[in-house]
């Protein structure tokens, strides 16, 4: 996807479905996502997101970054690691 891709014009009207109730929506073409989905499923937020929740030293997010730890349950794995090597 490049820059342009956002910009072309659209024939969508916006304003009608922002006014639209969730029941007018038709979703019969989008299938149900079950038990299975969800037992996989991971919550993943920007680290912007999660230092909100914990101030994070920059270094700490550019390392979490380049380690491909982005989500909160990485940084909860780390500390959990820290605890169980420093309860010994």
């Amino acid at each position: 996807m490049n820059d342009d891709s956002m910009n072309k014009p659209t024939r969508t009207d916006w304003e009608r479905l922002a006014n639209l109730d969730d029941a007018d929506i038709d979703t019969s073409d989008i299938p149900l996502l079950g038990d299975t989905f969800f037992k996989r499923a991971k919550v993943l937020l920007p680290l912007s997101m999660i230092n909100r929740w914990i101030p994070l030293d920059g270094d700490i997010v550019q390392w979490l970054e380049e380690h491909n730890q982005r989500d909160p349950q990485a940084v909860n794995r780390i500390l959990r690691l820290y605890i169980e090597a420093h309860s010994k």
